[in-house]
């Protein structure tokens, strides 16, 4: 008897695709009969995703790749156009992945530095959360939204006092998502991963690797 999908009739946008994270989860997305779009601002990266959920014994769906600054809203807008009319319909799983570091230590951390990762990490969670639901809303359809945040927006990290108040803000912004959208049917959720090895984590130095592993390893 073949496995029933889980996700079979649903469209699945990931962004932060091209690598990571958003690669992996949507190639498990995919796996699961969804037909995903891929999004990273690097075009290319998500394509080759794309490709990867195309290759031979995969489920065959109608995947597609998008170019998108998610921290843009006129962007996050056409992307959420640009998938709806791709698939005929918005997407009813929606994966926000999107994310960038520049770690500095507080008294050396520019204003760019901080502008930058807020601008992605969070401001670019909410534009695309409002898109998609706003997509989600206008046509009747229900959904499920799932922010990726960070063990860090909880406990923080040395070095990250931006990447941190962004992953902490995204906790804060989803749990009041949800109560505002479940009247619609809208679930809103967001997952806190620790490290995990990413391009992203490659860049952490392992003095602070090591720190974090310290503080969370059972004593």
């Amino acid at each position: 008897m073949a496995t029933r999908l889980r996700l079979s009739s649903a469209v699945a946008l990931v962004t932060g695709a091209g690598s990571g994270i958003g690669r992996a989860v949507s190639v498990r997305l995919a796996q699961e009969g969804a037909a995903v779009a891929a999004c990273d601002l690097d075009g290319a990266a998500a394509r080759e995703t794309v490709r990867l959920l195309d290759r031979p014994g995969s489920e065959k769906k109608a995947h597609a790749a998008f170019q998108t600054d998610v921290s843009e809203a006129g962007s996050a807008r056409r992307l959420l156009e640009q998938v709806q009319a791709c698939f005929t319909r918005p997407p009813s799983v929606v994966v926000s992945c999107a994310g960038v570091t520049r770690d500095e230590f507080l008294l050396h951390m520019s204003e760019d530095d901080w502008d930058k990762v807020i601008a992605v990490n969070l401001k670019g969670v909410f534009l695309v959360t409002q898109a998609a639901a706003q997509a989600l809303v206008s046509s009747g359809c229900h959904g499920s939204i799932i922010n990726i945040s960070s063990i860090i927006g909880k406990v923080g990290n040395m070095g990250q006092t931006n990447y941190s108040a962004s992953k902490a803000g995204v906790i804060g912004l989803t749990q009041t998502v949800a109560q505002e959208l479940g009247r619609y049917g809208i679930r809103c959720n967001s997952v806190l991963p620790g490290f995990i090895t990413t391009p992203m984590t490659q860049k952490v130095p392992q003095k602070v690797l090591d720190k974090m592993w310290q503080m969370w390893s059972p004593s």
